[in-house]
């Protein structure tokens, strides 16, 4: 008796389990999005503190890494969170 493994994960929830079927689509969207707000967040203040750049860099990089090394949808969405990206440009403009 087989037993498959329903992958629970949260971007499956958001998009129905259709995140391998539309990956090229979102790599287009997460390639643009990802670089351009990681390069606007150093270019507005990120630059001038080695904890912020460091913050910023790392998962920025982690996700193009990922998009091109054609990982799985999941651990590339996960990667491209840009929540701390949003939280530096948000603590740079205070």
């Amino acid at each position: 008796m087989e037993s498959t493994a329903v992958d629970q994960s949260i971007w499956n929830k958001i998009f129905k389990g259709e995140l391998e079927v539309n990956r090229f689509g979102l790599i287009a969207v997460l390639l643009l999005i990802v670089g351009c707000l990681g390069g606007v967040t150093v270019g507005l203040g990120a630059i001038e503190s080695t904890v912020q750049l460091t913050l910023v860099v790392v998962p920025t990089m982690t996700a193009l890494t990922l998009l091109l090394a054609v990982a799985p949808m999941k651990y590339i969405m996960t990667a491209s969170a840009i929540a701390i990206d949003l939280l530096i440009l948000l603590i740079n403009f205070i």
